[in-house]
């Protein structure tokens, strides 16, 4: 068991290698597909072919099953949970544990979910991470806890926090160019994938009202949180929100695949938002620099370098890097008006 100053010590190492160690873990699954050539793991019907209408994808929701995975996570004396260790020794800004929609099943274009809470993600997921830190600093020779998940990409095996990652692209309709976005997330502020980049907006798929179990809705408010700089969004009114009704206007959406990121196993919906550049400076003219998770990188050229820069030579977080190449091999279905 470490002290508190060890388990400091590994989770140190943790937020300052996130990138080169997520890159070392998917040699753990060699049987697991991955995104694109990406670290980013799948399960083979989890890609489409080729972008899907964020319209044909249907929801459920159920009750959730109990689920306790086996193994215990490295913790100092006293600690319950990783999220208890974290909350207590290493709080980032941005951390509290919000009920979320836990992913139980992905046939075709039907998710099914149950209710679950963000720290759920976090005692599981992030506990592995911290695991495998250990392991690479030669403090721990095994991963019981890594072992006892087994396949990151089957959700009876684990607790699946769902995040819905969008691309957001600005597309001139008279010269045919397209821009993007990307977040710079600040180790400081947030409790997962910092001093990594990541598209946005990014949201984990949470609500406490039925209009909130809508992954639109979730991402309309990611929309006004990252790129307008508002206040986290609580109870909102789609139906009489202008922005919303605007945005939704706009934007065509598609989902272009799901998958794991084979480090922390946080599992993201990869979608896109193509808007056209009128409507997007209607809507956005006055995007931010910064935001409560960490600094926005606005007008990224949607080019073959560009993106090449951010997926092989950045540390990009793995779905930012999948949807990324995801996003270049279907650009003319994308861009298409």
């Amino acid at each position: 068991m470490p002290t508190s100053a060890e388990w400091l010590a590994v989770r140190a190492h943790l937020l300052a290698h996130r990138h080169a160690l997520a890159a070392e873990a998917v040699a753990e699954y060699p049987d697991v597909p991955r995104v694109a050539g990406t670290p980013l793991l799948t399960a083979s019907h989890w890609t489409p072919p080729a972008p899907v209408p964020l319209s044909e994808l249907t929801l459920e929701l159920r009750s959730s099953p109990e689920l306790a995975v086996a193994g215990s996570p490295l913790l100092p004396d006293g600690f319950g949970s990783y999220s208890e260790a974290v909350a207590a020794l290493a709080a980032p800004a941005v951390f509290q544990n919000r009920e979320t929609y836990r992913l139980l099943g992905f046939t075709g274009t039907h998710l099914t979910f149950g209710l679950g809470t963000y720290f759920d993600g976090i005692d599981v997921g992030e506990a592995c991470a911290h695991e495998y830190a250990a392991r690479s600093l030669g403090l721990a020779g095994a991963l019981p806890l890594r072992d006892a998940v087994g396949d990151p990409c089957d959700p009876a095996r684990r607790p699946v926090n769902v995040a819905i990652s969008t691309l957001t692209l600005r597309h001139d309709p008279v010269s045919g160019d397209a821009t993007f976005f990307l977040h710079w997330r600040d180790p400081k502020r947030v409790g997962h994938a910092g001093g990594m980049y990541q598209v946005l907006p990014v949201g984990v798929f949470q609500g406490t009202r039925d209009s909130d179990f809508s992954l639109w809705h979730c991402m309309i408010r990611e929309f006004a949180e990252e790129l307008l700089g508002v206040e986290e969004i609580h109870d909102a009114d789609y139906g009489n929100w202008p922005f919303a009704s605007e945005l939704t206007a706009a934007a065509r959406v598609f989902h272009l695949g799901t998958g794991v990121d084979p480090l922390t196993f946080a599992t993201d919906l990869l979608t896109v938002a193509v808007i056209e550049a009128p409507r997007f400076d209607a809507l956005f003219g006055d995007v931010v620099s910064h935001n409560e998770e960490g600094r926005v990188l606005r007008g990224l050229p949607f080019t073959a370098g560009t993106i090449d820069r951010f997926v092989h030579h950045e540390p990009t977080q793995a779905a930012g890097a999948a949807l990324l190449s995801l996003a270049w091999w279907h650009r003319d279905v994308l861009l298409r008006p």
